[in-house]
C-alpha cells in the first residue's frame, strides 16, 4: 500500500509541474513574437495550444522553406531511399529532423481518425481568423480524415498510416505558416 501510494503521489506531482509550465507557457505566448502563427496553427485539428507552441518554437520562421516536400525532409518525415541504377527501393521514413516536432505532429494526426466535423469548440478557437486560414484548415481536415479512411481501408499498418498522414499535415502547417506572418 505505501508503495502504490508513493506511486500515486509522483504522477500527481509530475501532472502538477506540467500544469505549471502549461500556464506559464500561455501567460508567456502574448508576448512572443509568433504568437500570431500559434494561434493560427490551432485553426488545425490536433494541434492545440502546446502543440502548436512546441511547432513554432522548433521550426521557427517557416517561410525558410520554399516547399512543403523541404519542411517535411527537415523534420525527417520523408521515406529513405536505397537506388542502385534503375532500382529503387523506398524505406521507412528518415527520422532525421527534429524529434519533439516529428513526436507533436504524429500525436495530432491520430484526432484524423474520426470523422471531419465541425463542433462548437473548433468553432470557437477559429472565429476570429481570417477566412483563409479556417478554409485551410477545414480543407486539410476533410482531406486527411478520408485519407485516413483510405489507407486504413487498404490493410496498411496503423503506425504508418498516422506517419503518412503527419507527413500531410506538415504541408497544411507550412501552407498556414507561409500566410501568418510574425510579429
Amino acid at each position: 500500500q505505501f508503495i502504490l501510494g508513493e506511486s500515486i503521489r509522483r504522477i500527481e506531482e509530475a501532472q502538477q509541474r506540467c500544469d505549471r509550465l502549461d500556464t506559464m507557457l500561455m501567460e508567456a505566448l502574448p508576448r512572443w513574437s509568433l504568437a500570431p502563427v500559434v494561434k493560427a496553427l490551432q485553426a488545425l485539428r490536433g494541434v492545440g495550444p502546446i502543440v502548436a507552441i512546441t511547432l513554432a518554437a522548433e521550426i521557427g520562421d517557416l517561410s525558410r522553406f520554399e516547399t512543403p516536400k523541404q519542411l517535411m525532409g527537415w523534420l525527417g518525415l520523408v521515406p529513405s531511399e536505397a537506388s542502385s541504377g534503375t532500382r529503387t527501393r523506398r524505406g521507412a521514413i528518415t527520422k532525421t529532423g527534429n524529434r519533439e516536432t516529428r513526436a507533436m505532429l504524429v500525436e495530432a494526426a491520430w484526432s484524423y481518425r474520426l470523422p471531419a466535423r465541425e463542433e462548437r469548440r473548433y468553432r470557437a478557437r477559429v472565429e476570429d481568423l481570417p477566412e483563409e486560414i479556417r478554409a485551410i484548415a477545414w480543407k486539410a481536415q476533410v482531406r486527411l480524415c478520408q485519407r485516413y479512411r483510405t489507407l486504413a481501408a487498404s490493410g496498411e499498418a496503423l503506425p504508418k498510416v498516422i506517419t503518412a498522414i503527419a507527413r500531410e499535415l506538415v504541408g497544411f502547417i507550412w501552407d498556414i505558416g507561409r500566410r501568418v506572418q510574425p510579429t
